[in-house]
């Protein structure tokens, strides 16, 4: 009886070792984190999840906006049937989800990378989210036009002011050493008088 039990505790004891070391294994297959570049090809059709959802996918991204420099702007996300979105295209600021990437090896020994959209906001808030069509396109335009042409005036006006200020900086500099001028010679009619 004392040998049957010794033995159970011994095969309990490699077993749990072995187990252990196969999650760990897993563990160390699978990586998450910043990969530092990324392909537009990897993201596009990646699900989108809301960071405090059940779980389940809400959509996958259709296209990926860019500004004028080029950097991400916005996410489109197409809806599934999910939270009464309705299967619609949705517009995701930059303010609102984050890249997650996933790496583990296939069953050939190849790593394989996945990506989630991670969406920090509560499924109210995506049901509020602008549609993706031809009015938000055009006033998305329009809004960029108006920022561009705020932006410029300003910057005119800005270095109208700096010109202006130089300007009358070297002008209070040349009546400062003309004054000056005039108060040597002054000193020195007096002095040699």
């Amino acid at each position: 009886m004392r040998k049957n039990t010794l033995m159970t505790a011994l095969g309990v004891s490699v077993l749990s070792f072995s187990l252990g070391a196969q999650a760990q294994t897993e563990q160390q297959n699978a990586q998450t984190g910043p990969q530092g570049m990324y392909a537009a090809d990897d993201i596009l059709d990646a699900n989108a999840y809301i960071v405090n959802g059940s779980g389940e996918p809400i959509g996958e991204v259709e296209d990926i906006l860019f500004d004028e420099q080029m950097k991400v702007s916005a996410l489109v996300v197409e809806s599934g049937q999910v939270l009464g979105l309705g299967g619609r295209e949705m517009v995701v600021g930059t303010d609102y989800f984050a890249l997650e990437t996933y790496t583990e090896k296939d069953d050939d020994g190849d790593r394989d990378t996945e990506h989630r959209v991670m969406i920090d906001a509560t499924s109210d808030e995506v049901a509020q989210f602008p549609a993706y069509n031809h009015d938000w396109w055009e006033q998305a335009q329009s809004n960029a036009q108006d920022a561009w042409q705020t932006t410029q005036a300003g910057a005119e006006s800005a270095w109208q002011s700096t010109r202006e200020g130089a300007k009358n900086a070297w002008q209070k500099t040349q009546n400062a050493a003309s004054d000056m001028s005039e108060e040597t010679q002054d000193a020195a009619s007096d002095a040699t008088e």
